[in-house]
């Protein structure tokens, strides 16, 4: 049973996958390797490093491969989003803020937009803005997000208002997702495709440490808390409605609950997070990953894990299908 659908078929690949585009974490490599496996990968542009992004699209080794940014911050430095259409990217993803700025200049270029939604009212600006594709994104994803909604009921509610008032806008599922079982059901909710992070965050080509893929894999989706201690502690300017997925860890015990004193004591805690990052040393550096964390037991290839995952979608899909007949017959 074939995976091919409307969205395998405008971005030219073979699988219906799409590299979450997490911030560093999917470089040059990873994406490639998502290309190349036969999904659609995203450059994690995060924040906006200007060199860094240069770098990772000259590492490209194929066309199926985009890059996403965080929209408050892009638009404190305009001029990277004209650097990322120069590149001519397979897709732009925009998440976090609104994409209005940005669309025009993105859809001037032929670039499809993807924008990555939390909610209704913000699938709703994002099909008024042009988007191509809109990820849904639940609360159980690693990483930012409002956590206001799941993914099972955020899918299908956004396929529903899609498909009655704009059936030409493609939806991705995003929360949760980490092998067949996850992408099938993806599919089954409405979504024509599966944004993952996590589970390529613990692939073989993942710009990530060996001791942090480890430590995380003897994780279950209990150990993850949204929180906001590691932005306040990074400095990071996020708005307050949003809060970020990690591993918990010594860190979180103590200053989850306590932000004020947090920034009483910013500098020495800053310090000291400087030098656990560089040692690993994970009870007080952040792991960004999300609840499907419980669900993988070890790093794999990029390769093996996409085609895991499509042959088990498939194989559940097509059972369904034919147990859908034998019922109609």
């Amino acid at each position: 049973m074939s995976l091919q659908n409307r969205f395998t078929e405008k971005f030219g690949i073979e699988h219906p996958i799409v590299l979450a585009p997490m911030d560093y974490v999917s470089d040059g490599r990873l994406a490639s390797a998502v290309a190349e496996a036969g999904g659609l990968g995203l450059i994690g542009g995060g924040y906006g490093d200007e060199s860094w992004l240069r770098d990772q699209f000259d590492r490209v080794t194929t066309d199926a491969v985009g890059c996403g940014f965080i929209t408050w911050s892009v638009a404190q430095q305009p001029q990277l989003l004209e650097k990322a259409i120069g590149y001519r990217p397979a897709a732009l993803f925009l998440s976090f803020s609104d994409p209005a700025p940005h669309a025009p200049a993105i859809r001037a270029a032929g670039i499809p937009l993807i924008c990555q939604v939390h909610d209704l009212e913000q699938a709703r600006r994002a099909v008024a803005v042009g988007a191509s594709v809109i990820a849904a994104q639940g609360g159980e994803a690693g990483g930012h997000g409002t956590g206001t909604r799941s993914t099972f009921t955020l899918v299908p509610e956004i396929a529903d208002l899609l498909q009655r008032e704009a059936p030409d806008v493609m939806l991705l599922a995003a929360g949760g997702i980490g092998d067949g079982r996850g992408l099938a059901a993806a599919l089954a909710l409405g979504a024509d495709g599966a944004l993952v992070g996590t589970r390529f965050w613990a692939a073989e080509e993942a710009a990530i440490s060996r001791a942090a893929q480890h430590r995380a894999l003897r994780a279950s989706g209990d150990d993850t808390i949204r929180q906001s201690a590691f932005d306040i502690l990074r400095e990071k300017p996020w708005p307050s409605r949003y809060t970020g997925r990690v591993l918990h860890n010594d860190f979180i015990r103590r200053w989850h609950g306590d932000e004020s004193g947090l920034r009483g004591v910013l500098q020495e805690k800053q310090e000291q997070f400087r030098a656990a990052v560089k040692a690993e040393d994970y009870d007080v550096a952040n792991l960004i990953v999300g609840e499907v964390v419980g669900q993988i037991d070890r790093v794999d290839t990029v390769a093996s894990i996409i085609d895991d995952m499509v042959g088990s979608a498939a194989a559940i899909l097509g059972r369904t299908s034919h147990q859908l007949a034998a019922l109609g017959s």
